[in-house]
């Protein structure tokens, strides 16, 4: 056994493909075995995710598995084997894939021989090998982790079926919904020409969006090149199914589903692994997804927290799909109701351009936006009863009388702003990182979340208020509250315990936590959506809060009928906010854009790299003594995080400039591999590009 130069990174396993457990037969010994003729030695990757082990290792072909030990085969191998009499024997087994064949080992000493070839499979191609080395090098972990997301555990009834033939390619699909965008035609004949454009699609409100990714998918197979496609959730994943069997048809596509058995989800990788689909749906799991010849990669909803693995080294599905696109030569299409500050960069980079509709089609299927703050509602006696402000509780009762239904959207119980102004509802920030400001009782004295800076004498800057506030109101009781207000209504919830997927197209009030809003049968679409408590999602202590507040604003709102057709939306909250004011005039890019300047300007992701360090107080301590940071490189904190079962924790922020995410990484992970050989014992949780920074 011998060890060649590489690193690694990676992650547990997804969701959608959980391994089984196993019983496996001790494999037979092969010590003394005639060893393989050709290319006697294969270089493996070992299942053992441990950073100090991220290497291949050297084993002896035996020459009665010659014929199965090929690069991609799953295979198992004794690790830690000794050297007894000029032989390599014992060790612990583990499974493995078979990266190459070689003539000879650099490795100077005997070699183990290969203990099992578990499948001939060759389920790790090259190009999915390379991808998996480039995510495990951006995230900091191993690659055998990484392995573990990338490639489905197996199941020996599926693999032994057959995969059937590949379908026809499609002809050239009309531009149909891609029409309302000036840009759509030409996207759509760049992608049946064989090019691989990139663009940052603003989809349009309406139903459509589902049919537009499916015709752009069809673009890309008429061009003679395969379509990888990755949502947040089974009900966005069920709808571009649908949409991709009316205009394809049955067969042309695999829909790598969480909720199929791990014999089907199996053997429908296989069927995409394997070239008899060229197109392949799904969720986070999916974006590994070994389509052959790739041509288009669409990631709808990219700032969705579903599309960020929350296990380690968390590789986000928007990055992965910029790596495979530029490592394959593909098209890109990042698409959503809104836009993220990701998606703007890119735009500003020329990297990808912009696929937006021009104002007048916006103004068209778009619904009618009216504002009204929360201290509104206050003032407002008559409609105390419903939680609601006159303007939407009049909204609510003329939809519900023109016979649609209407939705209103909660925020969910997580989204507890830390401190807010009493008054205006202006988060409170630190003075000196705008970091969001904590106190850890009521009468405990105010510090940053991100630096640990004390603020004894806070005071809000935009109305000088010295109250703050920090409470909101949940689903479950809006429900109960609106079931009073209104009477013979049915009354419909949608959230974490049960979430909808459809409602019927009659009079009903929909509470939905946001995220979860159901879709309107008919595709009609609700009369009428009221945003309420919008104060508790902007006020939250995140660098993210505006711009997921107007993701979720728009993603209901998106389900509301065109103003043509009476639509209207109802929003909770100071107007003059910056997403208040993009949801009414319905600009999310240009909002995005706003939130680029203002990362800029702090020196903030996308703008700059970033890893957060979680751990006990003397383990973070010890991985920052050991660190060897690029130069200008900043270190934020550390400060106290949520305790880790009722032990104390602490997070550290470590932020490098443009073009130095590599190196934070590689000092990250060295540092890592330090502590490990001092048998330090506390791990330290590492997270690159973290999603929440405060």
């Amino acid at each position: 056994m011998s060890s060649t130069g590489e690193n690694g990174a990676a992650e547990p396993e997804q969701l959608a493909f959980i391994r089984e457990t196993v019983k496996r037969a001790k494999p037979r010994t092969w010590r003394g075995a005639k060893r393989a003729e050709y290319l006697p030695v294969a270089r493996v990757v070992v299942d053992k995710g441990v950073l100090t082990i991220d290497k291949f290792f050297d084993y002896e072909v035996p020459a009665a598995m010659a014929e199965e030990a090929q690069p991609g085969a799953r295979v198992r191998v004794r690790f830690g084997a000794r050297v007894v009499k000029g032989q390599r024997e014992g060790g612990e087994l583990h499974d493995g894939f078979i990266v190459a064949r070689l003539e000879k080992s650099d490795f100077p000493g005997p070699l183990a021989p290969l203990a099992q070839v578990l499948s001939p499979e060759p389920v790790l191609t090259p190009p999915l090998l390379r991808l998996c080395r480039t995510v495990a090098d951006r995230y900091a972990g191993t690659l055998a982790d990484v392995l573990q997301l990338a490639v489905p555990p197996r199941h020996a009834k599926a693999e032994a079926e057959p995969s059937p033939p590949p379908r026809p390619r499609p002809p050239e699909p009309a531009p149909g919904g891609w029409s309302r965008y000036p840009a759509g035609p030409d996207f759509l004949a760049s992608l049946a020409g064989g090019g691989s454009p990139r663009a940052v699609w603003t989809a349009l409100p309406g139903p459509g969006w589902p049919y537009e990714i499916a015709r752009a998918v069809a673009a890309a197979l008429a061009g003679g090149r395969g379509a990888l496609v990755v949502l947040p959730d089974g009900r966005s994943v069920a709808r571009v199914d649908r949409a991709l069997t009316e205009l394809l048809g049955e067969g042309m596509h695999a829909t790598l589903a969480a909720d199929l058995g791990p014999r089907e989800r199996y053997r429908r990788w296989l069927a995409v692994s394997r070239g008899s689909v060229h197109a392949a749906v799904g969720t986070r799991a999916a974006m590994f997804a070994p389509v052959r010849d790739l041509g288009l990669v669409v990631v709808w909803s990219d700032g969705d927290g579903s599309h960020s693995d929350p296990r380690a080294p968390h590789p986000h599905v928007r990055e992965v799909a910029l790596l495979r696109a530029a490592e394959e030569g593909a098209g890109v299409l990042l698409g959503g109701h809104a836009v993220t500050v990701e998606g703007a960069q890119l735009i500003r980079t020329g990297w990808a351009r912009p696929l937006a509709a021009d104002r007048e089609t916006v103004r068209q299927v778009a619904p009618r936006v009216r504002t009204v703050t929360d201290q509104d509602q206050h003032r407002d006696a008559a409609a105390q009863a419903a939680r609601l402000p006159s303007v939407a509780w009049e909204a609510a009762r003329e939809a519900l009388a023109g016979g649609g239904p209407v939705l209103i959207q909660v925020p969910r119980r997580g989204y507890v702003p830390r401190l807010a102004c009493g008054r205006c509802r202006t988060p409170a920030r630190c003075r000196r990182c705008e970091g969001p400001l904590e106190a850890a009782a009521a009468d405990a004295p105010l510090h940053c979340g991100w630096c640990g800076a004390a603020e004894p004498d806070w005071h809000c800057p935009e109305c000088g208020s010295f109250r703050l506030r920090a409470q909101v109101i949940g689903a479950r009781r809006t429900a109960e509250e609106l079931g009073k207000a209104f009477p013979r209504v049915p009354v419909r919830t949608s959230g974490r315990d049960a979430v909808l997927a459809t409602v019927p197209a009659e009079p009903a009030l929909v509470i939905s936590t946001p995220g979860a809003e159901p879709v309107v049968e008919g595709g009609g679409g609700y009369a009428a959506a009221l945003l309420l408590d919008g104060w508790a999602l902007l006020s939250r202590p995140d660098l993210r809060a505006g711009e997921e507040t107007l993701r979720l604003w728009l993603a209901a709102a998106a389900l509301v009928k065109p103003a043509t057709e009476g639509g209207t939306v109802v929003v909770v909250a100071e107007p003059t906010a910056r997403p208040v004011q993009a949801l009414v005039r319905w600009d999310p890019l240009g909002h995005a854009g706003l939130e680029l300047d203002e990362r800029a300007q702090l020196h903030f992701p996308p703008v700059s790299r970033m890893a957060s360090v979680t751990g006990s107080p003397a383990a973070v301590a010890d991985l920052l003594g050991l660190i060897r940071l690029p130069s200008d490189a900043d270190v934020l904190g550390p400060v106290p995080a949520p305790a880790l079962r009722g032990e104390e924790q602490e997070r550290a922020l470590l932020r490098v400039p443009p073009g130095q995410g590599a190196a934070l990484a590689a000092a990250l992970k060295a540092a890592q591999i330090a502590r490990i050989a001092l048998r330090t014992p506390e791990t330290v949780r590492v997270r690159i590009d973290p999603t929440d920074i405060g």
